[in-house]
C-alpha cells in the first residue's frame, strides 16, 4: 500500500494504538515494516498483531481523523442496496454504503462505512463507479464483513461474475487481491460453492443444505444443532442445477442421475486440518436436495462433553468393566456417536484391542479396527459382528441396534467377556428397556447383560460475552418445575457479535443413567410397565435429564429455555 510511505501515516497509527492500550511501538512498527513492503494494509497489519483491541483501535483512529463513527449495532444498510451498488466493490474491498444520494437532492453524498480509511485501491475503485462526493464512516473490520455478507449473500460476487460477466465499468485490480478475473461460468460455479463451504466451516457449521423451493435455492447451516439461513444474492435460483452438479462432481457421483438418492464424500482442508464431508442427494418436487455432513479431525475427550464430575466418575466405572454392554439413546443428533468415540479415546491403549462397526464410519480414531457396514454385499452389523468376536477383540463398538439378531449377538459377545457399546433411538434411558424388549429380546437376557442405559441431549451454552441475569420470576420458575433449590444463577441469553446474534456458542451435554441394579432386574423379568420402570430407576438415583438441564442452567452455563426445548419430548421424564 503506498500510503505505507507518507510520513505521517505511521506516527498517527502508533497514536491511536498507544491511546487504545498499545505502548509498545516496536512490534507494531516491525508489522508495519512488514506490510509496507508487501504494499498491504497498515491498518491491517497493527490488528494482526492482536496487540490491541480491534474496537478501541478503530474508533480512536476515527476521532483522531475526524470521522464519524459506527457502532456494530448501529449498521443498517439501503433497502435498493444490490441494485446501486455492486457486490464485487463491496465484498472485494470491504466497503458497504450506509446512505446514497437522493434524487431531489444533489448536493447529498454516498455515505460509506470502511474500516481502512487509507485504503487507496478501494477508494479508486469507488471513485470509477461513483463521480459524486463521500462521506466515510468507520466501524470495525468484523462488524463491516459480516453486514456486507448479509446484505449481498454469501459469494454474491461470484454470482454477480455468473450473471452478468465482467463488469466493463470497473477495471481496477487491487495488487494483493483480484476482484474480477476472466474465469469461465464453471469455473465461477466452483469459486461460489467454495464460498459456500468456507463460510459454513468459519462458523461452525456441522450439516449445509442446498434446499431447492419454488421460486428459490434456500442455503440452511447447523450451528450447534439449529438451521440458520444463510444470507444469499437474488435470483440464485438460476445456479441451482449448476451448483448441484458441481456439488455431485466433488462427490464422485452420477450427475445425469436426478430420479433416485445417491450418497459420496468430499475430501476437503481448512486451515490446515482436514475436512471429511458426506454427501446425500434426494431428489424432490423443485429438484434435488443436497445435504452436507462435516467431519473434522476433532479430539475426543470428557472435557469436551462437559460432564459433573459425579456423572463422569460413574460413566468412566461403567467403560472401565470388563465386560457387558452399554447402551447410549436419544433420537438423531443428540451426540451419541460423540460420546461413544469419547469412550472409545479413553480406552484406547496398546494392551487393549477395540473393534467398531458403523454405518458409515464417522471419525477415524488411531489404533481402533473401524468397519463400515456395506448391505449390498451383505456386510450388516450383525455379519460383521459375528466375523470381528473371532477376531479377539476387548472392546466392540455397534453403531446401532437395528434388529433382534444385532442385539442378540452382541448379548453373547457381552457373556463372553466383551465389554459392548452401542446405541438406541429411543427418548429416554428407560426407554432403551422397553425397546430391547419390544424387539424379542428375552428378559433375563437384558438384564443379565446390560449394565446401564445412558440418555443425553445437547443444549447450546450461553455465550459467555453477552449473557445477562434471567428476568423470570420465581413464580414463572416454579410453573415449569424449576427446582428453586437450585440457586438463582440462572441467566439468559441476549445476541452479540460473537454469538451472530444467537446468544448461544457451543454446546454440551446433558445426561441420565439408569444403571441395572437387582431391584430393576427383577421388574424386567415381571415386565413392568415403562412408568414402573423409570420410577424404580428414580429411587435407583437416576437423576432424569432435565433434572440434569436444570443444574447447568442453575450454573450458568445454558439457559432454563434451551433445557425445555431439547426435552419437551420426553414424555418419561420426571420432574422431581
Amino acid at each position: 500500500m503506498s500510503a505505507g510511505t507518507e510520513s505521517g501515516l505511521v506516527p498517527l497509527l502508533l497514536r491511536a494504538a498507544s491511546q487504545a492500550g498499545c505502548h509498545d511501538e516496536t512490534p507494531l512498527r516491525e508489522a508495519m515494516s512488514r506490510a509496507a513492503f508487501a504494499q498491504q494494509s497498515l491498518v491491517g497489519a497493527i490488528l494482526s498483531t492482536g496487540l490491541v483491541p480491534e474496537n478501541d483501535f478503530l474508533s480512536t483512529l476515527a476521532r483522531l481523523l475526524d470521522l464519524p463513527w459506527r457502532n456494530e449495532e448501529e449498521i443498517s444498510t439501503p433497502e435498493n442496496l444490490r441494485q446501486l451498488f455492486p457486490a464485487r466493490l463491496a465484498l472485494g474491498f470491504q466497503i458497504l454504503p450506509e446512505a446514497f444520494p437522493s434524487d431531489d437532492d444533489q448536493t447529498d453524498k454516498l455515505r460509506i462505512l470502511i474500516w481502512d480509511p487509507f485504503d487507496h485501491a478501494a477508494w479508486q475503485a469507488l471513485a470509477h463507479h461513483h463521480e459524486g462526493s463521500v462521506e466515510l464512516v468507520m466501524t470495525t473490520r468484523r462488524r463491516l464483513i459480516e453486514a456486507v455478507k448479509s446484505a449481498y449473500g454469501v459469494g454474491a460476487e461470484t454470482f454477480e461474475e455468473l450473471l452478468e460477466g465482467r463488469d466493463e465499468e470497473i477495471q481496477i485490480q487491487r495488487e494483493e487481491v483480484n476482484v474480477l478475473d476472466d474465469e469461465d461460468p464453471e469455473a465461477s460455479v466452483m469459486k461460489f460453492v467454495n464460498q459456500i463451504l468456507r463460510e459454513g466451516l468459519q462458523q461452525g457449521a456441522t450439516d449445509i443444505h442446498f434446499e431447492p423451493l419454488g421460486h428459490d435455492l434456500r442455503i440452511r447451516y447447523r450451528i450447534d444443532g439449529v438451521l440458520h439461513e444463510a444470507p444469499v444474492p437474488p435470483r440464485i435460483k438460476l445456479l441451482q442445477d449448476s451448483v448441484t452438479s458441481r456439488l455431485k462432481i466433488m462427490a464422485s457421483l452420477d450427475i445425469a442421475e436426478r430420479r433416485l438418492p445417491q450418497d459420496g464424500r468430499i475430501a476437503l482442508e481448512h486451515k490446515g486440518r482436514p475436512i471429511d464431508v458426506r454427501v446425500a442427494t434426494i431428489p424432490c418436487v423443485h429438484g434435488e436436495n443436497v445435504s452436507l455432513r462435516l467431519l473434522g479431525a476433532e479430539r475426543f475427550d470428557f472435557a469436551r462433553l462437559g460432564l459433573e464430575p459425579a456423572v463422569e466418575k460413574t460413566i468412566r466405572s461403567l467403560i472401565s468393566m470388563p465386560n457387558g454392554i452399554v447402551l447410549v439413546t436419544g433420537p438423531t443428533g443428540c451426540g451419541k456417536s460423540t460420546s461413544l468415540y469419547t469412550f472409545l479415546s479413553s480406552l484406547n491403549v496398546t494392551e487393549r484391542r477395540i473393534v467398531t462397526i458403523e454405518d458409515p464410519v464417522e471419525h477415524k480414531i488411531d489404533g481402533v479396527i473401524q468397519i463400515a457396514v456395506k448391505p449390498e454385499i451383505d456386510l450388516t452389523f450383525a455379519n460383521a459382528l459375528r466375523s470381528i468376536l473371532r477376531g479377539d477383540p476387548n472392546v466392540v463398538m455397534i453403531g446401532e441396534m437395528r434388529d433382534r439378531e444385532t442385539v442378540e449377538i452382541a448379548i453373547r459377545a457381552a457373556q463372553t467377556g466383551h465389554l459392548v457399546f452401542s446405541t438406541l433411538h429411543t427418548n429416554d434411558a428407560v426407554g432403551g428397556i422397553t425397546r430391547l424388549l419390544d424387539m424379542g429380546v428375552e428378559p433375563f437376557l437384558v438384564g443379565s447383560s446390560v449394565r446401564a442405559f445412558l440418555a443425553q441431549r445437547l443444549v447450546r451454552k450461553l455465550c459467555p460475552y453477552c449473557s445477562k441475569p434471567t428476568e423470570m420470576t420465581r413464580q414463572e420458575l416454579e410453573g415449569i418445575g424449576f427446582p428453586m433449590e437450585l440457586g438463582d444463577g440462572l441467566r439468559q441469553p441476549v445476541g452479540c457479535q460473537h454469538c451472530r446474534q444467537s446468544g448461544y456458542s457451543g454446546r454440551l451435554a446433558i445426561m441420565e443413567i439408569c444403571l441395572m441394579t437387582p431391584t430393576l432386574q427383577d421388574l424386567i423379568q415381571r415386565r413392568a410397565t415403562g412408568t414402573e420402570l423409570a420410577e424404580q430407576a428414580a429411587r435407583n438415583g437416576m437423576i432424569p435429564l432435565r433434572r440434569d438441564g436444570w443444574r447447568k442452567a442453575s450454573m450458568g452455563l445454558t439457559s432454563v429455555e434451551e433445557v425445555l426445548r431439547v426435552t419437551a419430548s420426553d414424555l418419561a421424564v420426571l420432574d422431581e
